[in-house]
């Protein structure tokens, strides 16, 4: 009974936490972006999907791989080899993050060259490196602390991190107040660094109060640095890949639409407008069903252990309809609203045709976030996984090819592939795992009209 009320505990709580950081986030990058140009914008975004791949390179998996092993030491009563292990894997992870801080360092001046435009100088890609052996010893921590099952001391150091970040970088933004792109990038890069050293520092703190009160000494004679690699290696491997797809498909967004015959810094407002202003505006509400999703993937796998088919139909049949219902109410706010909601927003900027023409992507994006936590309780993520992939390839094709002859409609007709053809393939999935039927009537052509 206490093991499940701790378990309830930490679902609720992390489901909250993820709710308000992630309604904040959204509010401050509505924030960042009135107060400097698309352009900068463009930038911006640019920089934290490279900063991404690298982060991907410092964790490697190994906040699972810690949660798995530590919690497997709980069930077997070995908590004396519960101190071996987090030390291998904190070694583990400031390997990575000092191997991905020195690639990203010394690589910024090309990258920035190359992938940037040329637009800033490598500074703020220097200074956001610093981060990465902070973000990856953290990320071991959190595994620990997970398996510990005390996840309230990370939700703790989340909420730090993302209110020091918001004050500090909203600060230099006002008192400072930037001149150029390269000042804003400086400014931003800058809070996001202080903000992961400071809850890196925290969460420290409460890893040691909470490893002190385990009474075990070191023990040699273990298999854990094997076990680490085991476990990380094939996540590390298929998240290299991915993180790598998305990151070239997006610096590849700016430079294919320069080929279609407009300037650099039109490319890089455009882009900046879709992918950092509107894209954020229509994936808010997901925010409510993301959170609920995540619940999801505990429960059909217990679910699926226990091979309750009816049970698993029945929560798929209402979970789905809900979905749907929710999904075409959001689309038709935000395709009679748009131009409201982007007076209201963004004052300074025209967007009310961007949110218009994106809105009905919000009935694929929601829905395929659904079912892609169905599956992955239902012991189906590597088919999510390799959907993921493989949509990312032919997304990289189109944005190649259509890019340079389309222009910025080109980008709009690639977003709606992308996301039609990840929907319907992962449904396909679902429905071929499951005895689940499309209800036509009731999930679209009802909500649809109403």
């Amino acid at each position: 009974m206490r093991k499940t009320k701790i378990f309830l505990f930490n679902g609720i709580l992390l489901t909250i936490t993820s709710l308000f950081l992630r309604s904040i986030s959204i509010f401050f990058s509505i924030y960042i972006s009135n107060k400097i140009s698309k352009e900068a914008i463009g930038i911006y975004q640019l920089i934290m999907y490279v900063y991404m791949f690298f982060v991907t390179i410092s964790c490697s998996g190994i906040n699972l791989a810690m949660s798995k092993i530590i919690s497997e030491q709980i069930a077997y009563n070995q908590e004396n080899s519960i101190k071996t292990a987090i030390k291998k894997g904190i070694f583990y992870s400031l390997i990575m993050g000092l191997l991905a801080f020195i690639i990203l360092f010394f690589s910024s001046p090309f990258i920035c060259e190359n992938w940037l435009h040329g637009k800033i100088s490598p500074i703020s890609l220097k200074i956001i490196s610093i981060s990465l052996p902070f973000i990856s010893v953290s990320n071991c921590i959190n595994g620990y602390f997970s398996a510990r099952r005390n996840v309230k001391k990370t939700a703790i150091c989340q909420v730090i991190e993302q209110i020091f970040k918001i004050c500090f970088i909203c600060f230099l933004l006002n008192v400072l107040v930037p001149s150029t792109i390269e000042d804003t990038c400086i400014y931003i890069v800058l809070g996001n660094t202080l903000s992961e050293i400071l809850s890196f520092v925290f969460l420290l703190l409460f890893y040691y109060l909470d490893i002190n009160k385990i009474r075990s000494k070191f023990d040699r004679n273990n298999n854990f640095s094997k076990q680490i690699f085991r476990i990380t290696f094939p996540i590390a491997f298929t998240s290299y890949i991915r993180s790598g797809l998305s990151t070239l498909k997006q610096i590849l967004i700016p430079i294919r639409l320069e080929k279609s015959g407009i300037s650099c810094e039109h490319a890089l407002s455009e882009y900046g407008a879709i992918n950092g202003m509107v894209m954020p505006l229509i994936l808010f509400p997901c925010n409510f069903i993301s959170s609920f999703s995540s619940l999801l993937i505990p429960e059909f796998s217990y679910l699926n252990a226990k091979k309750d088919k009816s049970k698993i139909n029945f929560a798929i049949l209402k979970i789905l309809k809900f979905s749907f219902i929710f999904s075409f109410l959001i689309m038709g706010i935000f395709w009679c609203f748009s131009n409201e909601l982007s007076n209201i927003i963004y004052p300074k900027s025209e967007l009310s045709i961007f949110v218009k023409i994106l809105s009905p992507l919000i009935i694929l994006m929601y829905i395929d976030n659904i079912v892609d936590s169905i599956l992955k309780g239902l012991d189906k993520q590597v088919s999510v996984m390799g959907v993921n992939i493989l949509d990312l390839f032919i997304s990289i094709s189109f944005i190649y090819f259509l890019l340079p002859v389309k222009g910025i409609n080109g980008y709009f007709i690639v977003l709606f592939i992308s996301e039609f053809f990840n929907g319907f393939i992962s449904f396909f999935i679902l429905l071929k795992e499951t005895d689940v039927k499309i209800d036509f009537l009731n999930w679209i052509l009802k909500p649809c009209i109403s």
